[in-house]
């Protein structure tokens, strides 16, 4: 599992606050992946102004999608 936040998503404090919503998200969603899993969040910058609900919602539809496509 990694978490990643680039300089275009801001300074260091929107960085940070990008991987803790990553990472809160996925603490919430990893109890539904199965097996061995390699997943990377990249952030982008308009989570910024995303809520943590809407990121949870956002990677539990994208993992939705990934296992469709690999199962």
């Amino acid at each position: 599992m990694a978490f990643v936040a680039g300089r275009k998503v801001g300074k260091a404090v929107q960085r940070n606050r990008a991987r803790r919503l990553l990472r809160a998200a996925w603490s919430e969603l990893s109890t539904d992946t199965q097996g061995e899993t390699d997943v990377v969040l990249v952030a982008r910058k308009a989570i910024l102004e995303a809520k943590s609900q809407h990121v949870t919602a956002e990677i539990a539809q994208m993992l939705r999608m990934a296992t469709e496509v690999s199962g």
